[in-house]
């Protein structure tokens, strides 16, 4: 189920037309997963691009700094917008109620609820997005999504089969 909603938050760029909320708390270090998936800090220069190295099971995962909050996200280039589980909300300090489960997006395995939300920013090892639309999926969701409403605000980004490039 969860391949199935990341491939279909693609029709998810009608959150341009709600209201959202916003997320906020306090800045950490930017994060970066590194093979055996554990986690390494890193602080590159500003402006030098970030490295995500590809995991053993093939995904690209990254420990990304949304909020000042640390997230471990699947980078998911087939998702329009930064897609976050439930729980990763109530890390984010997100007190959603079922009224805030606005927009119902088609999967491959039926509907499911989402409410869209503006994020402070989001940065995976440095490579820095600010004012990023997201959207909390009620139920479902796997693991939460690095997708295009943040990937598509860099100024490149690239894949090979050892790792991810973001160039902010």
């Amino acid at each position: 189920m969860g391949i199935a909603t990341v491939s279909s938050l693609s029709v998810a760029w009608w959150l341009t037309h709600q209201e959202p909320r916003t997320a906020q708390a306090a800045e950490l270090p930017a994060m970066m997963v590194v093979p055996g998936g554990a986690s390494a800090t890193v602080r590159p220069a500003p402006g030098q691009p970030a490295q995500i190295a590809r995991a053993a099971d093939g995904h690209y995962w990254a420990e990304a700094d949304i909020d000042g909050r640390a997230i471990r996200v699947l980078v998911d280039t087939g998702a329009s917008v930064v897609a976050l589980t439930r729980q990763d909300a109530l890390r984010l300090g997100l007190r959603l109620t079922p009224a805030d489960f606005t927009q119902t997006i088609e999967t491959a395995s039926g509907p499911v609820k989402a409410a869209p939300i503006d994020l402070d920013h989001v940065a995976v090892a440095g490579a820095r997005v600010n004012k990023v639309r997201a959207l909390v999926v009620e139920e479902g969701l796997p693991h939460s999504l690095l997708g295009m409403s943040y990937l598509g605000r860099l100024s490149a980004f690239e894949a090979r089969p050892t790792g991810l490039t973001l160039r902010p």
